[in-house]
């Protein structure tokens, strides 16, 4: 497994935990050993971080020891995992991030996303007036926008942080440079990318050393990277946004370096100079839901996750969920998905372009008229039409249907608290497993696809799609990075999941498991996912989809199909004692990494 960077931290793992809004939760079911090297839940004092990778976690763990706040080690975590997951995230990506501050209990976001070029049309995926087919778009200069990881790192260390960029970066790139142990999911994700891999030959010189799969056990080391960090430490991420970096990166999307003996068809991008210098990381208010009394805030438009996860909340708020047996849980929160990915679908796009019905799509009032839909006898049909939030209309049948399109399923998730009562929610992301496939060369980083993010033609032909391409649109995205505070503005969790659109489900069920159903959070993140959205089928991991549930709602009339894994989760907790408790994944992506700085019994 991977060597943590940092001194080992002694965390203990607890068998119980107090959920924050009062009651005391049953005891945690048992769970699988998690893997040598990582712990999936910690908790403690002066502060706590929750990733899927022990040395990013410990990266940001050292940060909060030197005094760095939750900004900055959230920071240092997401640099570290540049290093350790380059397939998910990294600097030539981008991502969202909220943060509470404590003294003024208070959440702010950022929408780091990417952007098309200024030069990019309704157009940009259709060859011949017909849609790519998505496996040549995704590998291709085409899919590449504009990063927007690094100006959300700078945006947020200047609005919150306290310490620089340089000394944040730190430890990721002394892990860049020193290495880590390549465990089973860096070679098999290693393994899945390898084909596309060899068409490049900067990608295939890193990732797959000597020629051969990197062996699980070997130490990764990648010094490109570790001086990419360096010269972002000392220049600022002007370095890519206006430097060397930045034209390193234009050359690379509108020429991309393919080996001419792969035959590989590495369609060029247009992104230019004036595209990196005009990026901006927007600071931006953040969604608001309340929810059995507690305010649940995410990230807004772009991304659709806090409006979807919002309105199903909503929808879900008529019904006393504690309550229900597991199959009418089970049942009433695949039909809130699905009327939430119905709407979500039609209304939802980058604000900057499209007139996003935002509060109305919040509303209690639009909810109420959306969730009479759900009966506790039948089951919806997919695709289901969206409604019309602007003039709710109870129980209506609303407009022409449209599926929900592909995203992909890649990404990671952090989530960090420090001493002084500060979270941070982070979810970061070159969007599928691998990227673009394209890393540039000297540089040490893959280039994200996100731009296929983008619907490559209307959803439905009769009525405005919101997700079309556009020049220097943002594609709509699913991350949904949320922080739920008590009625006097106090966290109680923080959590966030990648999976692609998966990620709105795999948030919505772990917040309800937490805070309806009573369980503990590390179990509520270990619990096995539904993933409703607005399609024929419910997918249902392995844990669900053999179990006498399912049987039960397949009776009722819902369609099951297999999904081996839905998202990799984790998330934050404050005790009532004043404890943190930081909680990831037991198995899902190899297993999280929770740790805290004063581990406490």
């Amino acid at each position: 497994m991977r060597r943590p960077v940092a001194r080992k931290l002694s965390v203990l793992a607890v068998t119980a935990a107090v959920v924050s809004v009062g009651a005391a939760a049953p005891p945690a079911a048992h769970q699988p050993a998690p893997p040598a090297g990582k712990t999936p839940v910690a908790v403690g004092y002066g502060g706590a971080v929750a990733s899927v990778d022990a040395d990013a976690s410990a990266a940001g763990i050292e940060v909060l020891r030197k005094g760095g706040n939750a900004v900055d080690a959230a920071v240092a975590t997401a640099a570290a995992l540049g290093v350790t997951e380059p397939y998910s995230a990294g600097v030539g990506g981008g991502g969202y991030f909220v943060y509470y501050d404590a003294k003024s209990r208070t959440v702010r976001t950022i929408d780091g996303r990417e952007t098309a070029p200024r030069t990019a049309g309704s157009d940009l995926f259709l060859e011949n007036g017909k849609p790519l087919a998505f496996a040549d778009a995704v590998t291709s200069g085409l899919a590449v926008g504009t990063p927007g990881t690094p100006a959300t790192w700078q945006t947020a260390l200047d609005k919150w942080g306290s310490r620089s960029l340089r000394s944040v970066l730190g430890p990721a790139e002394r892990l860049a440079r020193d290495g880590f142990t390549v465990d089973d999911t860096f070679r098999g994700q290693t393994a899945a990318n390898e084909t596309r891999f060899r068409y490049f030959p900067a990608t295939a010189e890193l990732f797959l050393p000597g020629g051969a799969l990197p062996v699980v056990g070997s130490t990764f080391k990648n010094p490109d990277l570790a001086r990419t960090y360096a010269e972002l430490g000392r220049k600022g991420v002007r370095a890519l946004y206006r430097g060397g970096i930045g034209e390193d990166i234009v050359d690379t999307v509108n020429t991309p370096p393919v080996d001419p003996a792969s035959g590989w068809k590495a369609r060029p991008g247009d992104l230019s100079a004036k595209d990196l210098a005009a990026y901006r990381a927007k600071v931006q208010a953040p969604t608001r839901t309340s929810y059995r009394g507690l305010g649940v805030y995410s990230i807004a438009p772009s991304s659709s996750g806090g409006t979807t996860v919002g309105e199903a909340l909503n929808i879900l708020e008529r019904t006393d969920l504690s309550k229900a047996s597991r199959a009418q849980y089970l049942h009433r929160f695949i039909e809130a998905s699905r009327i939430a990915f119905a709407d979500r679908g039609r209304w939802v796009g980058d604000p900057a372009f499209e007139n996003v019905p935002t509060e109305q799509l919040l509303s209690q009032k639009y909810a109420d008229a959306r969730g009479c839909l759900i009966k506790d006898d039948a089951v919806l049909t997919s695709p289901l039409a969206p409604g019309d939030p602007r003039r709710p209309e109870a129980c209506a049948p609303g407009g022409t249907a449209a599926p929900t399109t592909y995203e992909g399923d890649s990404t990671t998730h952090l989530t960090v608290a420090d001493k002084w009562g500060n979270v941070v929610s982070y979810t970061l992301t070159i969007e599928q497993t691998g990227g673009s496939g394209i890393t540039v060369p000297g540089r040490g980083f893959i280039l994200n696809n996100e731009l296929t993010d983008f619907s490559f033609a209307p959803a439905n032909p009769a009525v405005h799609d919101p997700n079309l391409p556009g020049p220097g649109k943002r594609p709509r995205s699913s991350i949904s990075p949320t922080i739920v505070l008590d009625r006097h503005d106090r966290p109680v969790v923080a959590l966030g999941s990648p999976g692609g659109a998966t990620i709105i489900t795999t948030v919505l069920q772990t917040l309800t498991g937490f805070l309806d159903r009573g369980l503990p959070l590390v179990d509520a993140i270990a619990a096995p996912r539904a993933s409703q959205r607005n399609a024929a089928q419910t997918e249902l991991e392995p844990g669900l989809f053999d179990s006498a549930t399912a049987a039960e709602l397949t009776a009722l009339g819902h369609s099951f199909k297999a999904n081996p894994e839905i998202g990799a989760a984790t998330g934050v907790q404050r005790l009532p004692d004043g404890r943190w408790l930081a909680a990831a994944e037991t198995v899902r992506r190899g297993g999280g990494s929770a740790q805290v700085v004063h581990p406490a019994r």
